[in-house]
């Protein structure tokens, strides 16, 4: 694990192999992130999307290995990323209805703001979100 500081901000970082109990140790460092960012509005959202983005590893990447990054961003969020060495891309394609997987990536559109795929030069990709955080007048009516 490293922490790193980007501007006054400090962003977490860590390189892991992940297994059945890691989301949730995961969606604990999120959450203290957010906490300290005070982006307490988007945890639940970020959490769950977080923990599909681990699963997706859990089940799929040879070895389980992945580097996770929480990043706070300037507008107001936090962009969530989790990059691994198996160049099979992803997709959130709706398959049948009684399969037992097939829907994470449908669940991670449905609850950020922006999610994304990003094939890396060294083999592998990198998966992220974002979750933004309310603006204080979301919601006000112009009168």
């Amino acid at each position: 694990m490293r922490l790193r500081s980007e501007g006054a901000e400090a962003t977490y970082r860590a390189d892991s192999a992940v297994g059945e109990h890691s989301a949730r140790h995961l969606r604990r460092i999120l959450r203290l992130y957010l906490a300290g960012w005070g982006l307490l509005d988007v945890a639940d959202a970020a959490e769950l999307a977080l923990t599909e983005l681990i699963a997706n590893v859990v089940r799929h990447v040879p070895g389980r290995r992945c580097q996770t990054c929480i990043l706070p961003l300037q507008a107001g969020g936090v962009r969530v990323e989790v990059a691994d060495g198996c160049p099979q891309l992803p997709s959130a394609v709706a398959g049948d209805e009684l399969a037992e997987g097939g829907r994470g990536l449908l669940l991670v559109a449905a609850v950020t703001d922006g999610w994304g795929v990003e094939p890396r030069g060294s083999g592998g990709k990198t998966v992220w979100f974002e979750c933004l955080a309310a603006k204080a007048d979301d919601g006000v009516a112009e009168g």
